[in-house]
């Protein structure tokens, strides 16, 4: 059949973000009964209890809509930060947020972007949607970033500087002097956006929540600086991936002009119930932070002794290189040859070709018996 419209060029020539595999694809493929998921970063112990009655209990009224706004979560939300309601945008998961601020602040064809490549893939999506130039800097060879390279970019007609921190899927935190160093070296209406979904794993030092936030984020003095916006997610720590739930902090300015953007209840109902009753389960979001310290430092420990090149990471992942082995290379390279290894054993991790890092693997912090369960099929497919 054919069509008398066409998708705009921009939009016909998109590469569509690229997820981790899922678990019914692998069962599919392999025929496998056991499939151990370490690609997405998901939370290692599933959903909060409180979380997951609060939905059982909101099931029967989802044919109701939301409240406009989300009011109770967004008053929640400001009270743990300590900041006004004013501040906080309610998204459906952090992926929103991003899209308002690029379509509400960058002008089509006048405007442009700057982040790090590699970055998390809805930034350049986005911006290439929304006609807006992206203009990326490379990291160091080490992951960490060049800050002068990034202001190298930067100019007048720049809306939004997008640094991802911890960053993926380096796990790379930079010290929190130096985002302050950026922000208030960036010109006059441009806004430091910190994209900021795994923070709750760096700044937790022995178990205690944010008792290194200070180190690494500007979250703490966000009201010294007048073009900061910080993004958070309720998929990592708080477990509720599934349901899309994410908010960003910022001027109270713009994010009154993003709640006026926003499309009518993006928020679901059981989503903010959800996120509502997350907040207030601080056995499980303390019981998950312990789980990947501890997951964290086995991994990195054991990846080494593997021969593995490791990266340091404050995250809930571990971004690594499968040592060199002796005769003609595989076709695939090492990464890929153990990733489809792991594949058919059952293990999922993430191979990083989308990122353009085709030699590297990203997995996932999980419970004890996955990553003991993900080391010995490693160990036997490098032997």
């Amino acid at each position: 059949m054919t069509t008398s419209f066409s998708a705009r060029l921009a939009v016909r020539e998109l590469e569509p973000y690229a997820p981790g595999l899922s678990i019914d694809e692998i069962r599919s493929r392999y025929g496998l009964e056991r499939i151990i998921k370490l690609a997405s970063n998901e939370n290692p112990l599933g959903v909060s209890p409180l979380a997951k009655e609060a939905v059982e209990r909101k099931a029967a009224s989802v044919f109701r809509y939301a409240q406009s706004g989300c009011p109770r979560l967004v008053e929640a939300i400001a009270g743990l930060h300590g900041l006004s309601p004013d501040c906080v945008v309610i998204g459906n998961g952090s992926d929103e947020v991003i899209d308002l601020l690029i379509r509400c602040l960058a002008e089509p064809g006048r405007n442009n972007v700057a982040v790090f490549k590699p970055c998390f893939g809805l930034y350049p999506l986005q911006s290439r949607i929304c006609g807006v130039e992206l203009r990326a800097a490379p990291l160091r060879e080490n992951f960490h970033f060049d800050w002068e390279a990034l202001l190298d970019l930067v100019d007048e007609r720049t809306s939004l500087v997008f640094v991802t921190t911890p960053d993926n899927p380096s796990g790379y935190s930079p010290p929190a002097p130096e985002l302050e160093k950026l922000a208030l070296r960036l010109p006059a209406g441009t806004l430091l956006v910190l994209d900021e979904a795994y923070m709750d794993f760096a700044a937790c030092s022995e178990g205690i929540p944010n008792s290194r936030l200070a180190e690494f984020s500007l979250l703490p003095r966000f009201r010294d600086f007048g073009n900061l916006a910080v993004l958070r997610t309720f998929s990592k720590l708080h477990g509720l991936a599934g349901l899309r739930l994410g908010y960003g902090l910022m001027p109270a300015e713009l994010a009154s002009c993003l709640c006026r953007a926003r499309l009518p209840f993006s928020v679901n109902i059981l989503a903010e119930a959800a996120g509502l009753a997350a907040l207030e389960d601080r056995d499980f979001l303390l019981e998950t932070l312990k789980t990947v310290e501890r997951g964290r430092e086995l991994l990195q420990r054991e990846l080494a002794a593997l021969g593995c090149r490791v990266y340091p990471s404050s995250s809930n992942f571990i971004m690594f290189a499968p040592p060199e082995r002796d005769g003609p290379a595989r076709p695939e390279g090492e990464a890929g040859h153990v990733f489809e290894s792991l594949l058919r054993r059952g293990v999922i991790v993430r191979r990083l070709n989308s990122y353009g890092l085709p030699g590297l693997l990203r997995v996932s912090v999980g419970k004890e018996e996955e990553n003991r369960i993900f080391l010995t099929a490693l160990r036997e497919i490098l032997a």
